[in-house]
């Protein structure tokens, strides 16, 4: 899609700089006395004009609606984690996770002060539910190649396998107040050995349940004292 919209926009700069390549030579004045006729419009140019971008555009719709059809295809994931986006960290609930049994859900949280860490398993595929109970964020992972908004009162979700282990950094891609360059989180990539070792401590630790943050509740509280601390699911602070 990239290298073909970029093709497309070579093809469109290549056409109307040899037009006015063209133009320039072809109607030059030439001397004082001869000056190129002078046109108010020509109405032939100026359809061709407005159609002709209508065109493209609807060429690059198709195709990019076909590529994001494509992309954002819900495969039959290994895990699902609930990513909540909120003023101003992260949170991630670890959905029915068969390592737990299939019925526990587990939790880990942050604060500004003390970012979260999302912990996945490699070569497993791993599907995101997106929520914020507030503004819009955005869940943005570099190494992703990708992120998707995450809005109020919208499920957003998608779906991908991570290939490499290794400890990388995520952010919020979306301005969303004062504290948004302090929005991030610390991902890790590790093996399943050591994926259902971490849930087996958090479900020691009595972080168990799911931290909904759907319209109203708010999943964390994020500033100020106690931060970082959990409500129980379906409170609200």
């Amino acid at each position: 899609m990239w290298i073909g919209a970029w093709t497309a926009a070579w093809i469109v700069g290549l056409v109307v700089w040899g037009l006015i390549l063209y133009a320039v030579v072809r109607y030059r004045r030439r001397s004082e006395e001869q000056v190129p006729s002078q046109n108010r419009y020509n109405l032939p140019i100026e359809v061709l004009y407005t159609v002709v971008p209508f065109i493209i555009i609807a060429v690059m719709f198709f195709y990019t609606v076909q590529k994001q059809d494509a992309v954002l295809a819900d495969a039959r994931p290994q895990h699902t984690v609930l990513v909540v986006g909120q003023k101003w960290a992260w949170s991630f609930s670890y959905l029915d996770e068969p390592s737990l049994g299939g019925e526990t859900d587990v939790y880990e949280t942050g604060s500004i002060d003390e970012p979260s860490t999302l912990w996945l398993p490699v070569d497993e595929i791993v599907r995101f539910e997106l929520r914020s109970p507030d503004v819009i964020h955005s869940f943005w992972v570099p190494e992703f190649l990708f992120k998707l908004d995450v809005i109020p009162g919208r499920a957003n979700s998608f779906t991908l396998t991570p290939t490499r282990e290794g400890t990388f950094r995520g952010h919020c891609a979306e301005f969303c107040g004062v504290s948004h360059s302090r929005m991030y989180f610390t991902l890790k990539v590790v093996s399943r050995q050591a994926f259902e070792a971490h849930l087996a401590q958090l479900e020691d630790k009595g972080q168990v349940g799911a931290l909904t943050g759907d319209l109203d509740p708010v999943a964390v509280q994020t500033t100020g004292p106690g931060a970082g601390e959990a409500t129980p699911p379906g409170a609200q602070q």
